[in-house]
Protein backbone atom coordinates (compact mmCIF):
# COMPACT_ATOMS: atom_id res chain seq x y z
CA UNK A 1 0.00 0.00 0.00
CA UNK A 2 1.60 3.12 -1.41
CA UNK A 3 0.95 5.98 2.11
CA UNK A 4 1.44 9.51 1.94
CA UNK A 5 0.22 11.93 4.45
CA UNK A 6 0.66 15.03 6.25
CA UNK A 7 0.81 17.29 9.19
CA UNK A 8 -0.46 20.71 8.77
CA UNK A 9 0.09 23.36 11.74
CA UNK A 10 -0.46 26.91 11.21
CA UNK A 11 2.52 28.91 12.12
CA UNK A 12 0.21 30.72 14.40
CA UNK A 13 1.73 29.34 17.62
CA UNK A 14 4.06 26.83 19.35
CA UNK A 15 2.83 23.09 19.02
CA UNK A 16 1.31 21.67 21.78
CA UNK A 17 0.49 18.14 22.81
CA UNK A 18 -2.62 18.22 21.23
CA UNK A 19 -1.67 18.96 17.46
CA UNK A 20 1.95 16.95 18.17
CA UNK A 21 -0.13 14.16 18.92
CA UNK A 22 -1.91 13.93 15.08
CA UNK A 23 1.64 14.13 13.79
CA UNK A 24 3.20 11.40 15.60
CA UNK A 25 0.03 9.36 14.63
CA UNK A 26 0.77 10.31 10.84
CA UNK A 27 4.61 9.83 10.78
CA UNK A 28 4.40 6.31 12.92
CA UNK A 29 1.82 5.18 10.17
CA UNK A 30 3.80 6.52 7.42
CA UNK A 31 6.70 4.80 8.68
CA UNK A 32 4.98 1.30 8.92
CA UNK A 33 3.61 1.50 5.02
CA UNK A 34 7.00 2.55 3.66
CA UNK A 35 5.49 5.73 3.17
CA UNK A 36 6.26 9.66 3.10
CA UNK A 37 5.21 12.32 5.58
CA UNK A 38 4.62 15.84 4.67
CA UNK A 39 5.04 18.86 6.41
CA UNK A 40 2.65 21.55 5.70
CA UNK A 41 2.69 25.11 7.25
CA UNK A 42 -0.69 26.31 6.66
CA UNK A 43 0.42 30.08 6.34
CA UNK A 44 -2.47 31.67 4.84
CA UNK A 45 -3.54 33.62 7.73
CA UNK A 46 -0.97 36.62 7.14
CA UNK A 47 -2.18 38.77 10.31
CA UNK A 48 -1.16 35.81 12.84
CA UNK A 49 0.98 33.70 10.65
CA UNK A 50 4.77 34.04 11.32
CA UNK A 51 7.97 33.37 10.16
CA UNK A 52 9.33 32.67 14.12
CA UNK A 53 6.69 30.65 14.75
CA UNK A 54 7.30 28.47 11.48
CA UNK A 55 10.46 27.55 12.77
CA UNK A 56 9.70 27.28 16.15
CA UNK A 57 6.83 24.23 14.71
CA UNK A 58 9.95 22.94 12.66
CA UNK A 59 12.47 22.64 15.57
CA UNK A 60 9.97 21.12 17.57
CA UNK A 61 9.31 18.58 15.14
CA UNK A 62 12.78 17.74 14.90
CA UNK A 63 13.58 17.62 18.32
CA UNK A 64 11.04 14.66 18.77
CA UNK A 65 12.41 13.00 15.46
CA UNK A 66 9.72 13.57 12.95
CA UNK A 67 11.75 13.80 10.08
CA UNK A 68 9.37 15.03 7.08
CA UNK A 69 10.26 14.04 3.39
CA UNK A 70 8.60 17.00 2.14
CA UNK A 71 7.87 20.62 3.74
CA UNK A 72 5.76 22.76 1.78
CA UNK A 73 4.32 26.66 2.35
CA UNK A 74 0.83 27.41 1.92
CA UNK A 75 1.78 30.96 1.02
CA UNK A 76 3.69 29.88 -2.17
CA UNK A 77 0.93 28.38 -3.58
CA UNK A 78 -1.65 30.73 -3.94
CA UNK A 79 -2.23 30.39 -7.81
CA UNK A 80 -2.83 27.17 -7.47
CA UNK A 81 -6.29 28.03 -4.88
CA UNK A 82 -6.66 30.96 -7.75
CA UNK A 83 -7.20 28.35 -10.42
CA UNK A 84 -9.20 25.96 -8.25
CA UNK A 85 -11.44 28.87 -7.75
CA UNK A 86 -12.81 29.62 -11.49
CA UNK A 87 -13.12 26.01 -11.80
CA UNK A 88 -15.63 25.66 -9.42
CA UNK A 89 -17.31 29.16 -10.88
CA UNK A 90 -17.34 27.96 -14.05
CA UNK A 91 -19.15 24.57 -12.42
CA UNK A 92 -21.72 26.31 -10.61
CA UNK A 93 -20.13 25.12 -7.44
CA UNK A 94 -19.19 28.26 -6.36
CA UNK A 95 -21.50 31.52 -5.45
CA UNK A 96 -20.80 34.75 -3.64
CA UNK A 97 -23.04 35.33 -0.80
CA UNK A 98 -23.96 39.09 0.60
CA UNK A 99 -25.35 38.07 4.29
CA UNK A 100 -23.54 39.97 6.58
CA UNK A 101 -22.44 38.01 9.95
CA UNK A 102 -25.21 39.67 12.30
CA UNK A 103 -27.68 38.49 9.38
CA UNK A 104 -26.44 35.04 9.35
CA UNK A 105 -26.85 35.11 12.79
CA UNK A 106 -30.25 36.21 13.11
CA UNK A 107 -31.14 33.47 10.35
CA UNK A 108 -29.64 31.16 12.53
CA UNK A 109 -31.51 32.69 15.56
CA UNK A 110 -34.56 32.04 13.38
CA UNK A 111 -34.35 28.88 12.48
CA UNK A 112 -33.97 27.65 15.97
CA UNK A 113 -36.62 29.29 17.58
CA UNK A 114 -38.58 27.35 14.56
CA UNK A 115 -37.03 24.04 16.10
CA UNK A 116 -35.20 23.49 12.33
CA UNK A 117 -31.38 23.10 12.07
CA UNK A 118 -29.35 26.06 11.61
CA UNK A 119 -28.53 25.23 7.90
CA UNK A 120 -27.80 28.06 5.55
CA UNK A 121 -31.09 28.75 3.40
CA UNK A 122 -29.41 29.39 0.15
CA UNK A 123 -31.03 32.77 -0.32
CA UNK A 124 -27.68 33.85 -2.44
CA UNK A 125 -28.28 31.33 -5.10
CA UNK A 126 -32.00 33.64 -5.64
CA UNK A 127 -30.01 36.52 -6.14
CA UNK A 128 -30.58 38.41 -9.70
CA UNK A 129 -27.33 40.36 -11.29
CA UNK A 130 -29.46 43.93 -9.93
CA UNK A 131 -29.25 42.89 -6.52
CA UNK A 132 -25.73 42.01 -6.21
CA UNK A 133 -25.10 44.95 -7.60
CA UNK A 134 -26.79 46.98 -5.09
CA UNK A 135 -25.10 45.15 -2.66
CA UNK A 136 -21.67 45.79 -4.09
CA UNK A 137 -22.70 49.68 -4.25
CA UNK A 138 -23.25 49.43 -0.61
CA UNK A 139 -19.71 48.42 0.07
CA UNK A 140 -20.24 44.77 0.74
CA UNK A 141 -18.15 42.07 -0.46
CA UNK A 142 -19.03 38.38 -0.96
CA UNK A 143 -17.92 35.65 0.65
CA UNK A 144 -18.08 32.27 -1.37
CA UNK A 145 -19.50 29.42 -0.70
CA UNK A 146 -19.18 26.08 -2.45
CA UNK A 147 -22.95 24.37 -3.38
CA UNK A 148 -23.30 21.00 -1.39
CA UNK A 149 -24.66 18.19 -4.08
CA UNK A 150 -27.63 16.52 -1.55
CA UNK A 151 -26.70 13.40 -1.47
CA UNK A 152 -24.95 10.84 0.89
CA UNK A 153 -21.95 11.48 1.40
CA UNK A 154 -20.03 7.60 2.43
CA UNK A 155 -16.53 7.27 3.63
CA UNK A 156 -14.69 4.16 5.85
CA UNK A 157 -12.97 5.59 8.37
CA UNK A 158 -9.85 4.11 9.73
CA UNK A 159 -10.36 4.56 13.46
CA UNK A 160 -14.67 5.18 13.67
CA UNK A 161 -15.39 2.24 10.90
CA UNK A 162 -18.15 3.35 8.09
CA UNK A 163 -19.39 6.98 8.31
CA UNK A 164 -22.28 8.38 6.03
CA UNK A 165 -23.62 12.16 6.34
CA UNK A 166 -26.40 13.55 4.37
CA UNK A 167 -24.69 16.61 2.66
CA UNK A 168 -28.61 18.18 2.43
CA UNK A 169 -28.52 18.85 6.07
CA UNK A 170 -25.12 20.61 6.14
CA UNK A 171 -24.82 24.58 5.30
CA UNK A 172 -23.19 25.62 2.21
CA UNK A 173 -19.42 26.10 3.61
CA UNK A 174 -17.59 29.45 2.94
CA UNK A 175 -14.56 28.61 1.01
CA UNK A 176 -13.80 32.37 0.83
CA UNK A 177 -13.94 35.33 3.34
CA UNK A 178 -15.31 38.82 2.31
CA UNK A 179 -11.65 39.92 2.16
CA UNK A 180 -10.61 37.43 -0.66
CA UNK A 181 -8.84 35.28 2.20
CA UNK A 182 -9.17 31.70 1.74
CA UNK A 183 -10.45 29.59 4.39
CA UNK A 184 -8.83 26.36 5.44
CA UNK A 185 -11.01 24.24 3.49
CA UNK A 186 -10.16 24.92 -0.21
CA UNK A 187 -6.41 25.20 0.10
CA UNK A 188 -6.02 21.77 2.00
CA UNK A 189 -7.96 19.85 -0.34
CA UNK A 190 -6.00 21.62 -3.27
CA UNK A 191 -2.43 20.74 -1.66
CA UNK A 192 -3.90 17.32 -0.25
CA UNK A 193 -4.46 16.61 -4.37
CA UNK A 194 -0.96 17.84 -5.46
CA UNK A 195 0.75 16.12 -2.74
CA UNK A 196 -0.88 13.13 -3.53
CA UNK A 197 -1.89 12.83 -0.19
CA UNK A 198 -3.31 8.91 0.41
CA UNK A 199 -4.45 9.02 4.10
CA UNK A 200 -5.89 12.40 6.28
CA UNK A 201 -5.12 11.33 9.53
CA UNK A 202 -6.50 14.11 12.14
CA UNK A 203 -8.58 14.92 15.04
CA UNK A 204 -11.91 13.70 15.44
CA UNK A 205 -13.24 17.16 16.00
CA UNK A 206 -12.58 17.26 12.44
CA UNK A 207 -15.42 14.62 11.23
CA UNK A 208 -17.84 16.61 10.30
CA UNK A 209 -15.93 18.43 7.82
CA UNK A 210 -15.51 15.15 6.03
CA UNK A 211 -18.14 14.97 3.84
CA UNK A 212 -18.31 18.25 2.41
CA UNK A 213 -14.25 18.26 1.73
CA UNK A 214 -15.42 14.72 -0.06
CA UNK A 215 -17.20 16.63 -1.86
CA UNK A 216 -15.12 19.17 -2.77
CA UNK A 217 -12.23 16.19 -3.97
CA UNK A 218 -14.82 15.06 -6.23
CA UNK A 219 -15.97 18.18 -7.54
CA UNK A 220 -12.10 18.82 -8.90
CA UNK A 221 -11.96 15.87 -10.39
CA UNK A 222 -10.05 14.10 -7.85
CA UNK A 223 -10.50 10.55 -5.45
CA UNK A 224 -10.63 11.99 -1.94
CA UNK A 225 -8.11 10.22 0.44
CA UNK A 226 -8.76 7.76 2.98
CA UNK A 227 -10.00 9.60 6.36
CA UNK A 228 -9.27 8.70 9.70
CA UNK A 229 -10.29 10.63 12.92
CA UNK A 230 -8.49 10.11 15.81
CA UNK A 231 -9.85 10.15 19.74
CA UNK A 232 -8.83 13.73 21.04
CA UNK A 233 -7.05 14.82 24.30
CA UNK A 234 -7.96 15.92 27.70
CA UNK A 235 -6.20 16.41 30.95
CA UNK A 236 -5.13 14.08 33.58
CA UNK A 237 -8.86 15.23 35.70
CA UNK A 238 -10.65 14.66 31.87
CA UNK A 239 -10.36 18.56 31.81
CA UNK A 240 -9.71 20.39 28.51
CA UNK A 241 -6.44 21.32 27.51
CA UNK A 242 -5.28 24.37 27.88
CA UNK A 243 -2.53 26.02 25.69
CA UNK A 244 -1.29 28.45 27.61
CA UNK A 245 -0.20 25.96 29.95
CA UNK A 246 3.51 25.66 28.98
CA UNK A 247 4.22 22.26 30.19
CA UNK A 248 1.84 20.98 27.25
CA UNK A 249 3.67 22.77 25.01
CA UNK A 250 6.74 20.77 23.01
CA UNK A 251 8.64 23.91 23.86
CA UNK A 252 7.50 23.24 27.51
CA UNK A 253 8.94 19.61 27.34
CA UNK A 254 12.37 20.55 25.88
CA UNK A 255 13.10 23.59 27.89
CA UNK A 256 12.38 21.19 31.33
CA UNK A 257 14.60 18.20 29.70
CA UNK A 258 12.32 15.49 29.05
CA UNK A 259 13.74 13.26 26.49
CA UNK A 260 12.16 13.35 22.64
CA UNK A 261 11.72 9.51 22.74
CA UNK A 262 9.96 9.55 26.12
CA UNK A 263 7.47 12.09 24.71
CA UNK A 264 6.68 10.34 22.03
CA UNK A 265 6.58 7.22 23.42
CA UNK A 266 4.04 8.68 25.81
CA UNK A 267 1.90 10.47 23.18
CA UNK A 268 2.12 7.53 20.33
CA UNK A 269 0.57 5.25 23.36
CA UNK A 270 -2.40 7.19 25.32
CA UNK A 271 -5.59 6.57 24.41
CA UNK A 272 -4.31 3.19 22.89
CA UNK A 273 -4.64 -0.59 24.23
CA UNK A 274 -0.76 -0.73 24.18
CA UNK A 275 0.94 -0.35 27.91
CA UNK A 276 2.64 3.21 28.52
CA UNK A 277 5.80 2.41 28.55
CA UNK A 278 9.31 3.94 27.06
CA UNK A 279 10.33 2.50 23.64
CA UNK A 280 13.78 2.09 22.48
CA UNK A 281 13.33 3.98 19.11
CA UNK A 282 10.30 5.32 16.38
CA UNK A 283 11.45 2.10 14.22
CA UNK A 284 9.72 0.36 17.20
CA UNK A 285 6.67 2.31 18.06
CA UNK A 286 6.00 2.49 14.44
CA UNK A 287 5.95 -1.18 14.07
CA UNK A 288 3.76 -1.09 16.81
CA UNK A 289 1.36 1.25 15.67
CA UNK A 290 -2.28 0.23 14.38
CA UNK A 291 -5.73 2.57 14.09
CA UNK A 292 -7.75 -0.66 15.60
CA UNK A 293 -5.64 -0.11 19.00
CA UNK A 294 -7.13 3.36 19.58
CA UNK A 295 -9.54 3.93 21.82
CA UNK A 296 -13.01 6.17 20.50
CA UNK A 297 -12.72 7.35 24.15
CA UNK A 298 -10.97 10.56 25.08
CA UNK A 299 -6.75 9.97 25.85
CA UNK A 300 -5.59 11.75 29.11
CA UNK A 301 -2.70 13.37 29.02
CA UNK A 302 -0.79 13.93 32.41
CA UNK A 303 2.37 15.44 32.58
CA UNK A 304 3.21 13.44 35.75
CA UNK A 305 2.79 10.32 34.32
CA UNK A 306 4.82 11.57 30.94
CA UNK A 307 7.79 13.04 34.07
CA UNK A 308 7.72 9.23 35.34
CA UNK A 309 8.16 7.46 32.08
CA UNK A 310 10.65 9.97 31.16
CA UNK A 311 12.94 8.86 33.99
CA UNK A 312 12.01 5.42 33.81
CA UNK A 313 13.38 5.65 29.82
CA UNK A 314 16.79 7.38 31.94
CA UNK A 315 16.76 4.78 33.88
CA UNK A 316 17.50 1.82 31.12
CA UNK A 317 18.88 4.09 28.48
CA UNK A 318 22.73 2.69 28.53
CA UNK A 319 26.18 4.88 29.17
CA UNK A 320 26.82 4.72 24.87
CA UNK A 321 23.31 6.74 24.40
CA UNK A 322 24.29 9.41 26.85
CA UNK A 323 28.17 10.22 26.64
CA UNK A 324 28.23 12.76 24.12
CA UNK A 325 25.45 14.73 26.16
CA UNK A 326 27.11 13.93 29.51
CA UNK A 327 30.56 15.29 28.09
CA UNK A 328 28.81 18.62 26.75
CA UNK A 329 27.40 19.33 30.45
CA UNK A 330 30.93 18.91 31.98
CA UNK A 331 30.22 15.19 33.30
CA UNK A 332 33.58 13.19 33.15
CA UNK A 333 32.52 10.28 35.25
CA UNK A 334 32.27 8.33 32.39
CA UNK A 335 30.28 4.63 32.40
CA UNK A 336 30.59 4.06 36.70
CA UNK A 337 29.51 7.35 36.85
CA UNK A 338 26.42 7.26 34.83
CA UNK A 339 25.40 3.75 36.14
CA UNK A 340 25.63 4.51 39.73
CA UNK A 341 23.14 7.73 38.87
CA UNK A 342 20.87 6.95 35.78
CA UNK A 343 18.30 5.26 38.34
CA UNK A 344 17.88 8.53 40.63
CA UNK A 345 17.53 10.93 37.36
CA UNK A 346 14.16 12.32 36.36
CA UNK A 347 15.52 14.17 33.34
CA UNK A 348 19.47 13.70 32.50
CA UNK A 349 20.20 17.64 33.89
CA UNK A 350 20.00 15.88 36.90
CA UNK A 351 23.22 14.55 36.46
CA UNK A 352 25.23 17.55 36.92
CA UNK A 353 23.82 17.70 40.39
CA UNK A 354 25.20 14.59 40.74
CA UNK A 355 28.18 14.75 39.58
CA UNK A 356 28.87 18.09 41.94
CA UNK A 357 28.39 15.85 44.74
CA UNK A 358 30.82 13.57 43.67
CA UNK A 359 33.49 16.04 42.30
CA UNK A 360 32.49 18.49 45.41
CA UNK A 361 33.30 21.00 46.95
CA UNK A 362 29.89 20.25 48.94
CA UNK A 363 28.82 21.30 52.16
CA UNK A 364 28.64 18.04 54.36
CA UNK A 365 25.86 17.98 56.67
CA UNK A 366 27.41 16.20 60.13
CA UNK A 367 24.68 15.25 62.23
CA UNK A 368 26.82 13.24 64.89
CA UNK A 369 30.27 14.76 64.69
CA UNK A 370 31.29 12.10 67.19
CA UNK A 371 30.27 9.28 65.08
CA UNK A 372 31.28 10.42 61.54
CA UNK A 373 34.76 10.87 63.38
CA UNK A 374 34.77 7.18 64.03
CA UNK A 375 33.60 6.65 60.60
CA UNK A 376 36.39 8.51 59.37
CA UNK A 377 39.11 7.09 61.68
CA UNK A 378 37.99 3.70 60.13
CA UNK A 379 38.23 4.71 56.45
CA UNK A 380 40.03 2.23 54.30
CA UNK A 381 42.93 2.74 52.26
CA UNK A 382 42.36 2.83 48.67
CA UNK A 383 41.95 1.82 45.79
CA UNK A 384 38.38 1.51 46.50
CA UNK A 385 36.19 -0.55 44.47
CA UNK A 386 31.84 -1.38 44.87
CA UNK A 387 32.98 -3.88 48.01
CA UNK A 388 34.31 -0.94 50.07
CA UNK A 389 31.01 0.43 51.17
CA UNK A 390 30.20 -2.97 52.94
CA UNK A 391 33.67 -3.69 54.77
CA UNK A 392 33.83 -0.08 55.83
CA UNK A 393 30.40 0.38 56.88
CA UNK A 394 30.59 -3.30 58.76
CA UNK A 395 33.49 -1.81 60.39
CA UNK A 396 31.95 1.23 61.45
CA UNK A 397 28.96 -0.65 62.92
CA UNK A 398 31.06 -2.63 64.98
CA UNK A 399 32.98 -0.08 66.55
CA UNK A 400 29.81 1.62 67.39
CA UNK A 401 27.17 -0.62 67.37
CA UNK A 402 24.95 1.48 64.82
CA UNK A 403 22.96 -0.23 62.43
CA UNK A 404 19.90 0.19 60.07
CA UNK A 405 19.41 3.99 59.29
CA UNK A 406 20.89 5.05 62.62
CA UNK A 407 24.37 3.85 60.80
CA UNK A 408 23.70 4.20 57.11
CA UNK A 409 21.68 8.19 57.10
CA UNK A 410 24.35 10.31 58.66
CA UNK A 411 27.42 8.32 56.36
CA UNK A 412 25.18 9.52 53.20
CA UNK A 413 24.27 12.74 54.74
CA UNK A 414 28.00 13.59 55.74
CA UNK A 415 29.44 12.53 51.99
CA UNK A 416 26.71 13.91 49.78
CA UNK A 417 25.39 16.36 51.91
CA UNK A 418 21.50 14.74 50.73
CA UNK A 419 19.29 12.32 52.73
CA UNK A 420 18.54 10.27 49.26
CA UNK A 421 20.31 9.19 46.25
CA UNK A 422 22.59 6.61 44.75
CA UNK A 423 24.12 3.53 46.18
CA UNK A 424 26.85 4.48 47.79
CA UNK A 425 28.74 1.20 47.13
CA UNK A 426 28.82 2.89 43.50
CA UNK A 427 29.43 6.62 44.54
CA UNK A 428 31.61 6.04 47.86
CA UNK A 429 34.57 5.00 44.69
CA UNK A 430 34.10 7.93 42.73
CA UNK A 431 34.24 10.57 45.77
CA UNK A 432 37.78 8.77 46.09
CA UNK A 433 38.95 8.73 50.20
CA UNK A 434 40.17 12.55 50.41
CA UNK A 435 37.20 13.95 49.81
CA UNK A 436 35.08 11.27 51.81
CA UNK A 437 37.63 11.98 54.90
CA UNK A 438 37.50 15.82 54.72
CA UNK A 439 33.58 15.66 54.38
CA UNK A 440 33.24 12.97 57.58
CA UNK A 441 35.31 15.72 59.33
CA UNK A 442 33.01 18.73 58.42
CA UNK A 443 35.01 20.28 55.98
CA UNK A 444 33.84 21.71 52.56
CA UNK A 445 35.20 19.14 49.78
Amino acid sequence: MSVTVRFAPSPTGRLHAGNIRTAIINALFAWKAGGKFILRLDDTDKERSTEEFARGIEEDIAWLGLAWSEKVKQSDRLARYDAAVETLKEMGRLYPAYETPEELELKRKRQLARGRPPVYDRAALELTDDDRAAFEAEGRKPHWRFKLEPRDVVWEDLVRGRQHVDAGSLSDPVLIRGDGTFLYTLPSVVDDIDLGITHVIRGEDHVANTAPQIQLFEALGAVAPDFGHHNLLVGAEGQALSKRDKSLSIQGMREEGLEPLAVVSYAATIGTSDPIAPHDSLDVLAEAFDFAKLSRAPARFDVHELRLLNAKLLHALPFSDVAARLEEQGVTGGEAFWDAVRGNLDVLDDAKGWWSVVTGPIEPVVEDPDFCAVAADLLPSEPWDEGTWSAWTADVKAKTGAKGKALFHPLRLALTGRPNGPELKQLLPLIGRERALKRLRGEAA
